[in-house]
C-alpha cells in the first residue's frame, strides 16, 4: 500500500512540473487536499448515516417484538459503548464538536503533535461503532457532532499524508474546513456547514479560507447527494396562511426553550463532573447500568419517546394530524440526553436537541390552542431555541433548520427564536456546553 501511494506522489508530482504557470500550480496544489478530503467525508458521512439509521430501526423492531428487551439492551449498550471508547480512544467520547474546537486551538507550533489525539483514524472507527451501539441500545444520541469530528479526523489525515514538496496550507484551515464538509454532508446543509465554521469554529478572518470552505462543502455535500440521493434531512412542513401575531408565541417558546437548554447544558456538564469522579472501573459499569436502567424503566412503564435520537418525533409533528405531544415529553428528551450523552460512550446532541425542542413548540402550540400551520412554526421555532441554546450559534441554528425544511419565507421568524433564546439561555450559564467541555478536553490533554 506505501508503495502504491508512493508511486501515486510521484507521477503528482511530475504531471504538476509540466505546468508552466506557477500560479495555477500553486493554486490546484493547494486545493487538491480540500477536494480529497471532502470527497471522502461525503462517503463516510453517508455509510455512518445508514449504520446508524440501521441501529435505530433494529431497537424498534426489537422492541415492536418484545418491549421487556430493552431491560437488557440498554444497560449493556451503555456499558459497552463507554468501554469501546476508554479502551481504544478516549477521546472519542461524546459529540466530537468539542474535541475539534480543541484540535483548532491547539493547531500551533507549540501544540500540533497533540491534535492527533483529538483527531485521528482510530478514534473514526470508535466513534461510528460506539454510537452505533449507543443508539441501537436505547440512548438518545445524534451522528451529527460525531460526523464532524470523523470529518475532521479525515482531513487530518490527508494532511499528514502530504509530501515535504507541497505548497504549505494551515493545519487550522484543513480542521475548520473539514468540520464544516462534515456537517454538510450530515445534514445536507451546505450553507449551515459554512455558517457553523465560521459561528462556532472559527477566530480566524473568514478571507484567509473561504475558497477552501466552500469548496469543501460543496463537494462534501454533491458526494453525499450522489450516494444518498437529493434529499431534505425533514420535508416540506406546511407554514402558509401564518400571520405575524405568531411572532409572539414564538418569543414565548424561544425564551422558555433557551432556559431549559442552558439548564440541560449545566445538568450535564454536573453529571460529566460527577462520573469523572468514578476512578475504578467497576464504579463506572454501575453508574452506566443505573441510567441505562432508568432509560428502560421509562421507556418500558411511561413512553418509548425517551429512546434514540427523536427524528421520527420531528416527522410525526410536522407531517402528521396528531400534532400534540404530552406535556412530559419534553422532559423525556432533555433526560435522556442527559443520560446518554454523558455516558462516556459516542454520541452527538444536535438530533436530540431538535427533537427537545419541537416537542416544546408542539406542547405550547397545543395550550395556545394554533392552526396546524401555525403549530408546524412553533415547532420550527422550537427546534432553532433549543439547539441556540446548546450550541450558543443562533445563525447556525437557524440556517440548519431553513436548510432541512426548505421553509425560506420563515427566516425571520427563526432568526428571532435564536437570538431571543440566545439572549435568555446566558441568563442560566455564560459559556455553551460545547464551550464548557472544549476547556476540559484542553486541560486534559495537555496533562
Amino acid at each position: 500500500m506505501k508503495k502504491i501511494l508512493l508511486f501515486i506522489r510521484k507521477v503528482l508530482k511530475k504531471s504538476f512540473d509540466n505546468i508552466r504557470n506557477e500560479r495555477l500550480k500553486q493554486n490546484i496544489l493547494q486545493a487538491v487536499p480540500f477536494w480529497i478530503g471532502s470527497i471522502i467525508t461525503g462517503l463516510i458521512a453517508v455509510l455512518y448515516a445508514q449504520v446508524f439509521a440501521f441501529g435505530e430501526e433494529m431497537l424498534h423492531k426489537i422492541l415492536d417484538w418484545h418491549l421487556w428487551m430493552i431491560f437488557i439492551l440498554a444497560p449493556t449498550g451503555f456499558v459497552f459503548s463507554w468501554w469501546l471508547v476508554k479502551k481504544y480512544a478516549p477521546f472519542a467520547k461524546g459529540s466530537g464538536i468539542p474535541q475539534v474546537m480543541a484540535a483548532v486551538d491547539l493547531a500551533n507550533p507549540k501544540d500540533n503533535h497533540l491534535i492527533k489525539r483529538l483527531l485521528s483514524f482510530r478514534i473514526l472507527i470508535v466513534k461510528i461503532i460506539s454510537s452505533f451501539v449507543l443508539v441501537s441500545s436505547g440512548g438518545a444520541v445524534g451522528r451529527e457532532g460525531p460526523t464532524i469530528q470523523i470529518a475532521g479526523s479525515v482531513f487530518r489525515k490527508v494532511y499528514e499524508f502530504l509530501p515535504d514538496w507541497w505548497p504549505k496550507i494551515s493545519k487550522k484551515n484543513m480542521i475548520l474546513t473539514g468540520a464544516a464538509a462534515g456537517l454538510s454532508a450530515a445534514f445536507n446543509t451546505p450553507l449551515g456547514g459554512i455558517v457553523f465554521a465560521v459561528e462556532e469554529l472559527s477566530k480566524t478572518h473568514i478571507n484567509y479560507f473561504k475558497t477552501a470552505l466552500f469548496t469543501a462543502v460543496i463537494i462534501a455535500g454533491l458526494t453525499a447527494q450522489t450516494l444518498a440521493g437529493s434529499y431534505l434531512y425533514l420535508g416540506y412542513p406546511k407554514t402558509q396562511g401564518v400571520t405575524l401575531w405568531i411572532m409572539f408565541p414564538i418569543i414565548i417558546v424561544s425564551g422558555i426553550a433557551g432556559i431549559l437548554s442552558s439548564q440541560l447544558s449545566v445538568a450535564m456538564l454536573k453529571i460529566n463532573g460527577l462520573k469523572k469522579k468514578l476512578k475504578s472501573n467497576t464504579s463506572n459499569i454501575i453508574f452506566l447500568f443505573i441510567c441505562g436502567l432508568i432509560v428502560a424503566s421509562i421507556a418500558f412503564f411511561l413512553n418509548k419517546d425517551i429512546l434514540g435520537s427523536g427524528k421520527d418525533i420531528i416527522e410525526r409533528v410536522l407531517f402528521s394530524d396528531n400534532k400534540t405531544e404530552a406535556w412530559y415529553v419534553p422532559i423525556l428528551r432533555m433526560l435522556g440526553p442527559a443520560l446518554a450523552f454523558t455516558s462516556g460512550g459516542a454520541g452527538g446532541i444536535f438530533a436530540p436537541a431538535l427533537s427537545t425542542g419541537a416537542s416544546i413548540g408542539s406542547v405550547f402550540a397545543d395550550i395556545m390552542n394554533l392552526t396546524d400551520n401555525e403549530t408546524n412554526v412553533l415547532i420550527l421555532a422550537g427546534m432553532v431555541a433549543f439547539l441556540t441554546g446548546i450550541t450558543r450559534a443562533p445563525f447556525t441554528s437557524a440556517i440548519l433548520v431553513l436548510e432541512m425544511t426548505d421553509r425560506h419565507s420563515l427566516i425571520f421568524h427563526l432568526m428571532l427564536a435564536g437570538m431571543i433564546s440566545s439572549i435568555f439561555s446566558v441568563l442560566i450559564s455564560r459559556y455553551s456546553l460545547y464551550e464548557e467541555l472544549k476547556l476540559s478536553f484542553l486541560k486534559e490533554i495537555k496533562q
